[in-house]
């Protein structure tokens, strides 16, 4: 017998959203076709176009269960090593870092 999993209007098993500055990071529960649950990690910023009218720059991450495991390890190892070697920097925590600015 097959359950009915409830969705919202967007089609997520589950949604959370957390702003961050001038960021907004979703983080929604999905569904395959197989009933296979997955991440998408969704970075969105409020951008403003040429024309002065503004929009939405959005960069999307999907993450399946079975790399999990190896994502955490991944990113707790990268925020480990700022949190110890980053250096001090002030108390201005919305700081717009551009991803342009920084090194491959």
């Amino acid at each position: 017998m097959s359950e009915e999993i409830e969705k919202n209007e967007n089609g997520d098993l589950f949604s959370k959203s957390v702003r961050a500055g001038k960021r907004t990071y979703f983080f929604d529960v999905k569904s395959t076709r197989g009933n296979d649950y997955y991440l998408t990690i969704t970075e969105s910023k409020k951008r403003f176009g040429e024309d002065g009218k503004f929009f939405y720059e959005k960069h999307k991450i999907f993450l399946y269960k079975e790399d999990f495991e190896k994502f955490l390890e991944g990113l707790n190892e990268a925020v480990n090593h700022i949190k110890e070697n980053a250096p001090a920097i002030s108390s201005n925590n919305d700081k717009d870092i551009n991803f342009e600015d920084l090194g491959n």
